[in-house]
Parts: structure tokens; sequence; C-alpha cells
């Protein structure tokens, strides 16, 4: 039997036909064109979804189970995205509309948080496979964050639990998007590091970043103090210490509430690998409070890449 992942994204839609150990054996998108009325996006996927399956040589109908990863507050339960702003769904019956289109029952469709479900996918088919108990953060855009506690996803009682990047690592401190201020997404998101990284290229003239960037603040880029700290740059270097401290807290506190088996970084900032792990995991092990204990938390690049929602979504209607 075959599984259908879908990954709803602002940008892209992006479909995966899974096997029943969740390898992706196809795989296709197009764009969301998100401004569009809710049910042609729906129609869109649905036909990527048949043109995939058939590439494969199975009918769509034929799944065992279809499962769409969605930004926002999403309430599997009742098959209703609540909200997503990024592509203006609201209290929109996605199940529903996504099985009248396919004509897959919607028995067979699972909708869940993007940020939860690329959890799952790690959990499943990623570097936590295995575990029990993990969380997964994205150092993207913003932070996202999945937890699975005994296998199965922590969405709280309103559908919008798991936000850890909404927790606050310094009071009163830098706004965020969320609209309270010093939150983990505000200081480590990349969105946080490029925005800290344009304020020392502007402010230390006698840095390397300005020559790497052409002069050019515009040019500054999540990728831009790691390669400015690795040829020597001080400035470059003040930046990521920087960075990492506060990741360093956030990771702590996580790790404080759950301790699970494995805590995966993934987003952009993960391509950094040891330039990031090396001098994060030091600091996060002297603040937990389970430093002593033989038991620890492992600290892990997540392995799926922007295949993780995909691959989670696929698991969690194959599971279903």
């Amino acid at each position: 039997m075959f599984s259908v992942g879908i990954d709803l994204g602002g940008t892209n839609i992006a479909v995966g036909i899974t096997d029943e150990n969740y390898n992706i054996i196809k795989k296709g998108s197009v764009p969301t064109l998100a401004h569009r009325p809710c049910e042609e996006i729906v129609a869109d996927m649905v036909a990527l979804c048949q043109k995939l399956s058939a590439e494969c040589g199975y009918e769509l109908t034929d799944t065992s189970g279809v499962g769409i990863a969605c930004p926002g507050t999403v309430n599997d339960a009742t098959g209703i995205v609540e909200y997503a702003n990024n592509i203006k769904f609201y209290n929109f019956p996605l199940k529903e509309t996504y099985s009248r289109i396919s004509k897959i029952p919607q028995d067979k469709i699972v909708i869940g948080n993007d940020a939860n479900l690329a959890a799952l996918g790690e959990a499943f088919a990623g570097e936590a496979k295995g575990t029990s108990s993990s969380v997964t953060i994205t150092l993207g855009t913003g932070v996202g964050s999945g937890i699975i506690i005994d296998g199965k996803m922590l969405v709280g009682c309103a559908n919008g639990g798991a936000e850890l990047g909404h927790m606050v690592i310094e009071k009163n401190g830098r706004p965020c998007s969320c609209g309270r201020r010093g939150c983990f997404e505000a200081y480590c998101s990349a969105t946080a590091l490029v925005a800290r990284t344009k304020e020392t290229f502007l402010d230390r003239p006698d840095s390397l970043m300005r020559q790497m960037c052409d002069n050019d603040v515009k040019k500054v880029g999540g990728k831009t103090a790691f390669a400015a700290m690795r040829k020597g740059d001080e400035a470059a270097k003040e930046v990521v210490d920087e960075y990492i401290e506060y990741l360093a807290c956030g990771i702590a506190n996580i790790i404080n509430v759950f301790q699970p088996e494995m805590l995966c970084i993934g987003g952009g900032i993960s391509g950094e690998k040891e330039n990031l792990l090396n001098p994060l995991i030091p600091l996060v092990e002297k603040d937990v409070y389970s430093a002593d204990n033989v038991l620890k938390t492992k600290i892990k690049i997540a392995k799926l890449g922007n295949d993780a929602g995909i691959i989670g979504a696929a698991a969690a209607a194959g599971t279903k």
C-alpha cells in the first residue's frame, strides 16, 4: 500500500507518494498562489496527488491514507483549519473539501500543523527514528517546533500547543511577530540572525562581512555571520556567539520541560552542522537540570530537511 503526504505552504504545495516504510517514491510541487479561493488551492492539491499517483501506477483512491501538513491552527478532529494567515484559511473545512474533490473518504484523510507533522516525520523516518520522545525545532523565518511524546504529537487542548518559538527567553526583550517581547523566535530564527548581522554590519565598518557582501547591507543573509566567522572575523564571531548562547538557553528550557530522548534542529541555520552543534551542546549541557544524569537528551541536526512535512503527513495518515 502507499500513502500520500502533502506539505501545504504559502509558496508551494509539495506532495510525496510514500511506500509502507514512508520512503518517498515520487515527489512533485506546484505553486500555491495563496491569494486564490481556498477550494482552488485544494483542487490543485488533489490534481497533483492524482498525477503523481498515476506516474507510480496507482489510483489515488486506492491509497491507505492522505496526510496534509498545513501551517497555523489545525483541528484534525473536526478537519478544519481554524487559522492559517499566510494562506488565508479561516475556519476552512480542509478535510471535507479534499474528500469531496478527490472522492477519498474523510476517515482516510488526516490534517495537522506542519511543524508538528515535520516532527512526526523525523520520529518515524528521520534522525529521531527509534525514539519514543523527541522534539524538533526549525530555525527558519520563525522558530517552528513539534513535540512527540510516546510516539504521538502533543498538540494541546485547542490545537495550538507546541509553539516553543513563543516562549520568552529575554523578559521585555526584542519584539516578536506574535505581539510578545523576548520570544525564542525573536532571537533564534534565521530572520533574527539576519537582523542582528545587519546591525553589526552597519556598526562595524572594519568587519570582513562588508567585503563579503560588497559593502551592501541588503546582501546580508543567514549564512553571512557564520561564513565570516570561519575566516576569523571578530565582529561576525560576536554575532554567532550571541546567537548560539540564546539558542542554548531556549533548548535548555525545552529539555528541562520535556527531557526528550532526542532534540532535532532543522531549518536553514541547521546547515551549519558542526559549526552550530560543537559550541551549542556544551552550553546546553551546562544549563540543563539533568546535567549529571547518565541518560541525556541527544541534540542532532534533523535528517529529512524539506521532506519532513511530507513524510510526517504520510506517516500520520498511514498509521491512523
